[in-house]
């Protein structure tokens, strides 16, 4: 199957619909729609939103995520539910139809809980911290980059200060949490009321050096209570 076709099927088996009643909800034949869901044949994106709208599914619930980001990024076939024998096969009361195409689905549908398990709209901040966009990135085991998904974000590089270490004006850092300096890491810094990116480089148990490099190599001593570390980075990404 695609996973499309697998996205068309679940949503179908959740609500115990056969290929007969969404087909004929939709305009569409049953051989179609059996090609679609086992893969053999490709829809638009809008003809299969039409469909799920069909089966129940309320698309005001995804606003987030377009029928790409699922096909990228989710197997719906580990969270579709154990079919046993086919809704075909399954005897339905008639009250039980009427509840189901009543019923506008559980928010979000059973692909929007498998996506936000998976995906994760992470914030990108300017200079000032002032959220200015975000970026669509992978949860693996329920962590990004190792960090809880709610406590990265993304920084937006103000300057050239850090060019020397290939970081440079309008890089987006990819920031995890770190409130402690980490050796030769480089780090989301706030000392002297100014915030800015620079390499840690630890002295002593009570002093490190902020080291930056613009069109040349400056390394300034600090005192630990004199500095706030507010993250490690751990990705940078730049546009061509």
């Amino acid at each position: 199957m695609s996973r499309l076709g697998d996205l068309l099927r679940t949503e179908r088996l959740r609500r115990n619909m056969t290929l007969r009643e969404v087909a004929r909800s939709c305009g569409v034949s049953e051989s179609f729609l059996q090609d679609v869901e086992e893969g053999k044949r490709i829809i638009a994106d809008d003809q299969a939103r039409r469909i799920l709208k069909k089966i129940g599914l309320q698309e005001h619930n995804e606003p987030d995520f377009t029928l790409d980001d699922i096909a990228a990024a989710v197997d719906l076939q580990t969270v579709a539910p154990a079919a046993g024998k086919s809704p075909e096969l399954r005897p339905k009361p008639a009250e039980t139809q009427v509840a189901y195409r009543d019923d506008p689905g559980p928010s979000g549908g059973v692909w929007l809980d498998a996506l936000t398990s998976v995906l994760k709209h992470v914030p990108v901040y300017n200079a000032v911290m002032k959220e200015i966009d975000h970026r669509l990135m992978p949860i693996l085991d329920g962590r990004i980059e190792g960090a809880a998904p709610d406590k990265v974000f993304f920084y937006t590089v103000p300057d050239d200060s850090m060019r020397g270490f290939r970081i440079l004006r309008g890089d987006l850092c990819l920031i995890v949490p770190a409130g402690s300096p980490v050796d030769d890491a480089v780090m989301l810094v706030e000392h002297k009321e100014h915030r800015y990116l620079r390499k840690v480089k630890k002295m002593d148990a009570l002093n490190v050096l902020l080291q930056s490099y613009d069109r040349e190599y400056t390394a300034e001593p600090c005192a630990l209570p004199e500095a706030s570390f507010l993250g490690r980075v751990v990705r940078v990404e730049f546009s061509l």
